[in-house]
């Protein structure tokens, strides 16, 4: 399959699309409508014309709108369902999702393409049984960087926490909970050891470099780097990889002391107006054609194993799609680490915001 070229003006609709939200030959009201799945996703996250041949096969319109971040998505459900039937957490965001009891348990019976899920993503940590998600993509959260503007491989989480190199030049992730923990990475600490005297460290860190920092970008890291306000970006995988097939002169690399391993899942929210319509959605998404669309789109690696039997090997032999066990040996999956720690990661989170 062949990858489509990517351009500026796709990405700048597909910003635009976040605003106003997209519509198939449907009102933008999130009010329940009969044929029509609400669908809350990332930004550049869903193939070239999957949401329009989805409407073409079933007859079932997407309203489709897109959020920033994982603490856009919890926020917007914290008060209850705004009117969404299929949404896209990561892993522990799922998990903590399940905890607030704001997820519907799936029927995987409405779901025969789970058959084409890899084995080893039926039984994650986050979601034992698959009982409230199906995986959607994965990867890691590495350094996107502008190759004419470093000197070599900034393979380190120093480069964007602690150097002077690049000053002014830097956009972190506007995740509280990520930037924090790629600065445990940086001290040696595992990500999830959430102890007061790493969570102390890594924010005198962060505030220390603050006044480099040019940006904590909410997902368009990648976009600083293409307009060329900095050099290096935190960012998820995929969103790098895009920007990549716009300008050869950026790269991607996961830092020496390992980094995140991410997955992203395909949930319906307590108060869906229209569950039937997502677990359709779901299945169409995991179906072999249409989710090696999605992946060969966007460039995430798929957990879907007909897809990648679709796909070609500049996909699936692609070391930023689909990372070394090397990188992956020294990278960890987030857990959700409970009530109690993001309280104290929101009170840090306040002070290096507020932070001169």
């Amino acid at each position: 399959m062949k990858r489509p070229n990517l351009s500026l003006s796709r990405r700048a609709a597909l910003q635009g699309i976040g605003a106003v939200g997209l519509s198939f030959s449907l009102p933008k009201s999130l009010k329940a409508q009969s044929g029509t799945v609400n669908f809350y996703n990332w930004d550049t996250y869903i193939g070239e014309t999957t949401l329009a041949d989805f409407t073409a096969a079933t007859g079932i319109n997407v309203q489709y709108d897109l959020f920033a971040d994982n603490e856009e998505l919890f926020a917007k459900f914290r008060g209850g369902n705004p009117g969404y039937d299929l949404i896209v957490p990561t892993n522990d965001f799922v998990e903590r999702f399940i905890v607030a009891d704001l997820l519907q348990p799936l029927d995987h019976s409405r779901i025969p393409n789970i058959a084409n899920v890899e084995p080893g993503f039926m039984n994650p940590a986050h979601d034992p049984g698959r009982q409230y998600s199906m995986p959607y993509m994965w990867g890691t959260i590495g350094i996107g960087y502008r190759k004419s503007e470093v000197s070599g491989t900034p393979d380190s989480w120093a480069h964007l926490y602690t150097s002077d190199e690049y000053a002014n030049k830097i956009a972190l992730l506007g995740e509280p909970t990520t930037v924090l923990q790629m600065a445990f990475k940086l001290m040696g600490k595992s990500l999830n050891d959430w102890s007061d005297e790493n969570l102390a460290a890594a924010e005198e860190m962060i505030i220390a470099q603050k006044s480099k920092i040019t940006a904590f970008a909410p997902d368009n890291g990648q976009d600083l780097l293409l307009a060329g306000e900095v050099d290096l970006a935190q960012e998820w995988n995929g969103d790098i990889l895009q920007a990549m097939d716009e300008d050869d002169d950026i790269g991607y690399v996961v830092p020496q002391e390992g980094g995140l391993l991410w997955e992203d899942d395909l949930c319906i929210p307590v108060g869906a107006p229209n569950p039937e319509g997502a677990h359709e959605l779901i299945n169409y998404i995991l179906d072999a054609e249409a989710g090696a669309a999605i992946a060969d789109y966007i460039y995430y690696a798929t957990p879907n194993k007909a897809a990648r039997e679709l796909l070609s090997a500049d996909y699936n032999e692609n070391p930023a799609i689909f990372p070394s066990q090397a990188t992956i040996d020294k990278s960890e999956v987030s857990l959700f680490p409970g009530q109690e720690v993001l309280a104290k990661i929101d009170a840090a989170w306040t002070r290096i915001r507020a932070a001169g």
